[in-house]
């Protein structure tokens, strides 16, 4: 089996969710059934959000290709990522990194366009939005991008680093408030697409259906390093009240 490379601590717990989903995903029965997985984790790579506001920040896209050449030269065949804003460097990295970098959001919004999708809502980080990543590869395919208004982005924000990141308890009537705008102006699917969300929805979620970029990242990477439980191929998930 192919071996995969992770590049993780952008955050910590977002790689933590994004191996266990990786497990819980794998059609095995013992220990060596299991994909082998080699993990640089590297919480001190620049913040990507912070740079892609704000060019004269540190730049992380180097760090990030010091990580994926470390892991190609121990054994890794393929490399993931699990922070959805390092994907606004992909192309940059796939050039200097020497083994295939799976590209999240091109899987998911290939995904949502087999099912049928043609109103998606992005929920991201501001250098996330800012890039159009999302917006580019949904027009692409027919898929109009839906994103919050000022004060519901804002909250996404507030999820993400004042709640996740730091370590305390996620404020769910922000995301419920969220969830709630999103569903009203149309959008058939949200996409969280923020490794941080990731880590909420491994507890909770609210009223709506979404499709979560962690578990295209661990569905394509079981795939290619594992075999896949069949409960898995379908990845959108319905939360009813």
């Amino acid at each position: 089996m192919k071996k995969l490379g992770i590049i993780g601590g952008l955050g910590p717990m977002a790689t933590v969710s994004f191996m266990r989903r990786i497990i819980d995903m794998t059609e095995a029965a013992t220990d060596q059934e299991h994909m082998e997985i080699y993990v640089a984790h590297c919480p001190s790579i620049p913040d990507r959000t912070g740079y892609l506001l704000d060019r004269t920040k540190p730049d992380p896209a180097p760090h990030i290709i010091e990580a994926g050449r470390k892991l190609a030269l121990i054994g890794a065949d393929e490399i993931a990522i699990p922070c959805i804003t390092a994907h606004a460097f992909h192309a940059q990295l796939q050039e200097n990194i020497p083994i295939p970098v799976i590209n999240g959001i091109k899987l998911t919004t290939s995904y949502l366009s087999d099912k049928g999708v043609t109103r998606a809502g992005v929920l991201a980080t501001d250098g996330t939005v800012q890039t159009g990543i999302f917006a580019n590869a949904l027009n692409e395919l027919g898929i109009e991008a839906l994103y919050p208004s000022e004060a519901s982005q804002r909250f996404v924000m507030e999820l993400i680093y004042n709640d996740v990141k730091a370590g305390k308890p996620v404020e769910r009537e922000k995301f419920e408030m969220v969830a709630a705008e999103m569903r009203e102006r149309g959008a058939e699917v949200m996409i969280l697409g923020c490794t941080e969300l990731s880590v909420i929805a491994d507890e909770w979620l609210p009223e709506g259906r979404f499709i979560d970029v962690l578990d295209v990242l661990a569905q394509s990477a079981v795939k290619d390093c594992g075999r896949l439980k069949e409960k898995y191929i379908d990845i959108i998930k319905e939360v009813k009240e």
